[in-house]
């Protein structure tokens, strides 16, 4: 398991964007359930999170379209929450970090870790903003 030093100011790249930081598997579950479009983003320390994902995550949301809810869990701390966020995540194996939306509880888009390595943060937002163009 990751320091909380090192993790908290990961962490709060998302929850200072308006990310509800997801600890517990009831609040994952819950989370999903609601109704809208929800973008779930498994954080992590690595490399392509910080260079890529978490900076395209939230320059995705300054378009006019975007998901109802925001939610994280961090790969490698929130242990139970990850765990039950890739629950939900199947059929895809598990991956961090990634990018999840979800319609009515219903996964509907997927970035895994292999469309964020190599890729900056700009395709990263453009590829987001087209599934919410799509599902939002």
């Amino acid at each position: 398991m990751y320091p909380q030093e090192l993790v908290m100011p990961m962490k709060a790249e998302l929850t200072n964007n308006g990310f509800e930081d997801l600890t517990t598997p009831q609040e994952v579950t819950d989370a999903l359930k609601r109704p809208g479009t929800t973008l779930l983003m498994v954080n992590s320390v690595c490399g392509c999170a910080a260079g890529a994902a978490r900076p395209g995550v939230v320059h995705s949301l300054s378009g006019d379209k975007k998901p109802t809810h925001l939610t994280t869990v961090f790969a490698g701390f929130d242990l139970d929450a990850v765990a039950e966020a890739r629950k939900h995540l199947a059929p895809f194996p598990p991956s961090s970090p990634c990018v999840a939306l979800f319609k009515d509880g219903e996964l509907v888009h997927m970035l895994e870790r292999h469309h964020i390595e190599g890729n900056p943060a700009g395709a990263i937002a453009a590829n987001l903003q087209a599934a919410y163009e799509e599902f939002c």
